[in-house]
């Protein structure tokens, strides 16, 4: 190599450095964007598979109502997969945030067709489930086979799992913004890691880009009439809000109830779904209604076109909690989004507000005291019905946030700041240890 040549090869490393040293961001940047890329192709496309097989279940059990009767074999079945190739996956979703707090062994990609498959079946054959715990154990399972490609180290790898759940939450309810402050919000109560807020919404949005690109549909809810922003309405807000926070504390501490008994009644893990398929599919019959069941989307939108009666989302609790606690597969959140919009819907009876503002309020702030997740259920809420619904829908998730107490349906999320001073020596505690 020349004289020449040497020099021109110092200048341009000395103007790499310079650049660098001026710009420290663009090498996270371009790095968390090239992995960013694929977890919202790989979690954007799966969760559009994930939906539409969703709806088929959901069509085909409509129309084929006798199905529900075979719900204790089909939960037998799940309960065997489970038990006998899956226990290092069953956990779920608090294995993802179990992971965010302290890194462990690479989340085994199985997880994402076994949760899949269990959750399909459980609404084929007429369970009471959701859909974003399916979503963000797909997700977590397959972003987190990137991290020996990319050599990631321990912190990267809890940015790479909070990037996966905000790319599967936001992906399977057509809401990024919610579902990057979701991932960042979801695993310690009061803190954010900010370091993560870049592939966090890049992730969500490229993966709910994806989605829509495969035509995955979503419901979309309107709110007819919001009031003007005066005392007596924010006063209501309030009130409502602590109505919502009470029903998430109460679904959160019956499905943890009910999931013990479960537990402690049953030793052989593959019954427990057995008994509970039982208990569901009586009762469907019993009351003669799949009203309950499933997602109930077609509820919630009514809840929003009219006042529903007071027992539609006592109904629904109960559905979901049997279901979920004796081992069936899939989310809470959807269920917390209907028995919040029937309730609040309901609630109309007493406080002067429009149904559709009270059911689009309890919509979003059932889910955040359920999950202590604040932030993000806001930006669902504006998300979801619109800017102009924006402060009420804020005073419902803060009020419902802090009234929900210290419980949450996730047992390994943390407390990273205490809700208030009485819990303040609660810090660092999962709910497993309280």
């Amino acid at each position: 190599m020349s004289k020449h040549q040497r020099t021109l090869n110092n200048k341009a490393i000395f103007h790499t450095r310079f650049f660098f040293r001026k710009y420290p961001a663009l090498p996270y940047i371009f790095k968390w964007f090239c992995i960013s890329l694929i977890i919202g192709i790989l979690v954007g496309t799966a969760s559009a598979g994930f939906l539409q097989s969703l709806e088929w279940a959901t069509q085909f059990r409509e129309n084929h109502i006798w199905m529900i009767a075979f719900l204790p074999i089909a939960g037998f079945l799940v309960g065997l997969l489970y038990y006998y190739f899956g226990k290092d996956v069953e956990a779920g979703n608090n294995i993802l945030i179990e992971n965010i707090h302290e890194p462990k062994a690479i989340i085994p990609f199985k997880m994402a067709p076994f949760v899949y498959l269990g959750t399909i079946i459980t609404h084929l054959f007429g369970g009471s489930a959701g859909r974003e715990g399916t979503a963000l154990q797909m997700a977590g399972a397959i972003a987190d086979q990137l991290t020996k490609p990319f050599k990631l180290n321990q912190n990267e790898r809890k940015i790479l799992i909070i990037s996966a759940i905000a790319a599967g939450f936001g992906s399977v309810f057509g809401t990024p913004l919610a579902g990057a402050v979701f991932g960042l919000e979801v695993f310690l109560i009061g803190k954010i890691r900010y370091n993560a807020i870049f592939p966090a919404f890049i992730s969500a949005i490229l993966a709910d880009w994806v989605t829509n690109l495969w035509n995955a549909k979503h419901t979309h809810y309107d709110i007819d009439f919001i009031p003007k922003l005066e005392f007596l309405p924010i006063l209501y807000s309030i009130v409502a809000g602590i109505a919502f926070g009470i029903c998430a504390a109460t679904f959160s501490k019956m499905i943890h109830w009910a999931g013990s008994v479960f537990k402690s009644k049953i030793q052989y893990p593959p019954l427990r779904p057995v008994i509970g398929g039982i208990i569901v599919a009586v009762a469907v019959f019993s009351i003669g209604t799949t009203r309950y069941i499933g997602l109930g989307i077609p509820t919630i939108v009514e809840s929003f076109e009219k006042q529903l009666a007071l027992y539609d989302f006592a109904l629904k609790m109960i559905f979901t909690v049997i279901t979920l606690s004796a081992g069936f597969k899939g989310g809470e959140v959807t269920p917390l989004f209907f028995i919040g919009a029937t309730l609040g819907s309901a609630l109309s009876l007493f406080i002067p507000l429009p149904f559709g503002l009270l059911a689009g309020m309890g919509f979003v702030a059932v889910f955040a005291g359920a999950t202590n997740t604040p932030l993000a259920c806001m930006l669902m809420g504006i998300e979801l019905f619109g800017i102009e619904s924006g402060i009420y829908i804020a005073i419902a998730c803060i009020v419902s946030y802090l009234f929900s107490g210290n419980n949450s349906i996730y047992t390994k999320q943390k407390i990273g700041e205490a809700k208030n001073q009485r819990f303040e020596n609660l810090h660092d505690k999962s709910f497993s240890d309280l």
